[in-house]
């Protein structure tokens, strides 16, 4: 596996690294849906084990992601099958809100930190992120929270993550964070017009891009409308129930796929020109994981400027 320095924390990760959203199962937070559904606990742990195995180390959850299911099925991997000392573990605080009816409280986020220690039967946490930016009042509180929990050696490095690159950009300096994780694919992509690309580059930040398949919808393998369960994150997804742009995904990837592995072509092409950079890919049975350790390999500039072009309609 083809492993990138994420920036300056120096640590060398695979550049496919190992998202675990969908592991927490179907959930639902104030009403809305968002786990996914079509989960399998022994599939997903053998999935892990397997990820190691494949060399696939770091290993990206939150707290949230099935109110903690996730973390848990990585603690139970930990304890019975993968050496922690050789995973890089991320993962997140702030997307429910506690008992205080608001984002970011301290008191809550460190119960939040000490829960996910326990579920995942670790002492330090690699990389703690704020799952988003929607600090409202809390931002000085929540920031000299975090800094504590560092302090304390529950946390060794910051991140700061957003499905919209321009409220990280909001909040980059004051939280001066080692690592971001910004909602970023080949149809989503403000990561270079917001000017997080140009302060990651200038400040040497290690960027971890989220949801680089679009839900899956990138790899052109449905055929037509689908409507997801309750539970299920999808079932958000305007364009899961937009005939045209399903039709236009399966296109592209029938034009990349006669040239280059799809699933190769649209993450690597997010890779190019930003070596301090993974992409964050769902691997819940040990297939997925086969699947990702063979998309490693780096796509050059102009490899990656024509998959753009051609998910972008211009080819």
């Amino acid at each position: 596996m083809r492993t990138i320095r994420l920036g300056r924390t120096n640590v060398h990760v695979p550049a496919i690294s190992l998202g675990t959203w969908g592991q927490g199962g179907p959930n639902t937070n104030e009403g809305v849906s968002v786990g996914w559904t079509g989960h399998d606990d022994a599939l997903a742990k053998e999935a892990l084990v397997a990820a190691y195995r494949a060399g696939i180390t770091h290993w990206d959850t939150a707290d949230a992601y099935g109110a903690g299911h996730s973390e848990k099925l990585i603690g139970e991997v930990l304890k019975s099958s993968v050496p922690r000392s050789e995973i890089f573990l991320a993962t997140k605080f702030g997307y429910v809100k506690g008992p205080s009816g608001h984002y970011y409280d301290p008191a809550f986020m460190r119960r939040q930190c000490e829960a996910s220690l326990r579920n995942m039967g670790i002492e330090t946490i690699d990389l703690y992120y704020f799952h988003h930016c929607d600090f409202g009042d809390r931002f000085d509180e929540a920031l000299a929270t975090m800094h504590k929990l560092r302090e304390e050696g529950k946390v060794r490095f910051v991140g700061l993550s957003d499905w919209d690159a321009s409220k990280i950009m909001k909040y980059i300096e004051r939280v001066d964070p080692d690592v971001v994780q910004p909602f970023r694919n080949l149809i989503d992509d403000e990561y270079e017009s917001s000017g997080l690309k140009a302060y990651v580059d200038a400040h040497d930040l290690g960027v971890a891009f989220f949801s680089p398949l679009k839900h899956g919808l990138l790899l052109g393998k449905y055929d037509r409308p689908h409507q997801f369960p309750e539970g299920d994150f999808r079932r958000n997804v305007a364009e899961f129930t937009d005939a045209e742009f399903i039709e236009r995904m399966k296109r592209a990837a029938s034009i990349t796929g006669a040239k280059m592995p799809v699933l190769r072509a649209v993450t690597q092409a997010l890779l190019a020109g930003n070596p301090t950079a993974c992409v964050l890919l769902g691997q819940r049975n040990p297939q997925q994981v086969a699947a990702a350790a063979a998309a490693g390999d780096a796509l050059t500039m102009e490899e990656a400027a024509w998959v753009r072009a051609v998910y972008r309609g211009e080819l």
